[in-house]
């Protein structure tokens, strides 16, 4: 029965979290025990302490866990993953763990599943990013039995690397399913709860590249002088605590507070309806790759970040150091809308995730992989 069986969501940042909720959510709504296993940035008070956005959502177990103190490397932080996760998973024994993506708690936690005999599912594998993130992305498809991608590109691209085409399944990214639901809030409850001065505002979210930190500090300044040149009002997200935020957040601490309203994180109802406002999306979140193009908002991605992420109409690129080519994006494509790209889903994502869990072949798929030589289908 459905109901006897265990999920756990393994989630690092407010980012995966917003990925990996409205799945959550569907499973339990399917009869599913779900419980979060909360660490990483969720757990630091410099980034908004978003563990307490984990237990705001309701209706979820949840397992909290300290996997590092500020500064540590990622290879400690992967090291204090492993033993926590793995005595948690021997006590809590589920049937199933679910991990996002490419950061260093899903790489840790996915080796853990996978020297356990655990089943474990990745959202979001297939993906190319040119940085070591990637690698871990990479590294995290091999260790998993099920794979919840994002594009047909991103399920070709596991496959070719020897996984079952049958362990494969294109959901789409599952934040769009937030995206393209009512979120609750107006903008005003929005401008009002965070103090943005601004109804004309765009976004920034600039994150620190693992690979290019000691550089990092002057991509800042001049990505960020750019657009204090502008003279535009922005809302600031502060990076993700990889090596070299604290150089971009040294950055950000600079910029002038009339213009620019910088914030640690946001509850993800309220972000929703700031996205859909935002007059243009800049920085190298994935939010610029995903979510802004689903919404029809131009962004601008800076650097190598999201390096062949993705392309389509609203996306433009430069590199930090160009201060012309972000000054022309900001005064060509502020406030400009384009048609909502699908590349990555429609918004059914968790309704497709549960058809996944109810079906039989799902759960005796065997646990010891091996590499697949096929053909791709």
């Amino acid at each position: 029965m459905s109901s006897a069986r265990h999920i756990v969501f393994v989630t690092g940042t407010r980012a995966d979290f917003g990925k990996l909720e409205p799945l959550a959510s569907r499973a339990r709504e399917g009869g599913f025990r779900t419980t979060f296993f909360v660490t990483g940035m969720h757990m630091l008070s410099k980034y908004g302490l978003t563990k307490n956005e984990v237990a705001r959502n309701g209706g979820f177990d949840l397992v909290e866990f300290v996997n590092h103190r500020e500064g540590d490397p990622q290879d400690v932080i992967l090291a204090k993953t492993v033993t926590g996760f793995s005595d948690y998973l021997k006590e809590a024994a589920p049937d199933l763990v679910v991990i996002h993506g490419d950061r260093v708690e899903a790489l840790a936690c996915s080796l853990v599943c996978a020297m356990n005999y655990v089943r474990c599912a990745h959202v979001e594998g297939g993906e190319v990013s040119g940085t070591i993130d990637e690698v871990f992305r990479h590294c995290s498809t091999k260790l998993c039995h099920l794979h919840l991608v994002s594009s047909e590109e991103a399920r070709d691209r596991v496959i070719r690397m020897g996984e079952r085409p049958e362990d494969a399944h294109v959901i789409g990214s599952p934040e769009l399913d937030i995206h393209g639901a009512p979120s609750g809030v107006s903008l005003e409850d929005v401008l009002q709860r965070y103090e943005i001065a601004s109804r004309d505002f765009g976004i920034c979210i600039f994150h620190p590249v693992t690979s290019e930190q000691d550089t990092m500090g002057e991509q800042a300044r001049a990505f960020l002088g750019a657009l204090e040149e502008s003279g535009r009002y922005f809302v600031v997200i502060l990076p993700n605590n990889d090596p070299g935020s604290d150089a971009i957040c040294a950055a950000i601490n600079t910029l002038p507070k009339d213009r620019f309203r910088v914030l640690p994180s946001m509850r993800f109802a309220y972000f929703s309806e700031l996205m859909r406002n935002a007059r243009v999306m800049v920085g190298n979140s994935s939010t610029g790759v995903r979510e802004a193009p689903f919404l029809g908002i131009p962004s601008l991605d800076i650097g190598t970040r999201q390096s062949n992420r993705a392309s389509g109409p609203s996306i433009f690129t430069a590199q930090a150091a160009d201060r012309e080519a972000i000054l022309s994006f900001l005064d060509n494509q502020w406030g400009e809308r384009f048609s909502p790209n699908p590349l990555f889903g429609k918004g059914s994502a968790a309704q497709q995730f549960l058809e996944l869990l109810n079906a039989p072949e799902i759960w005796s798929q065997p646990l010891q992989k091996s590499f697949n030589d096929g053909p791709a289908d």
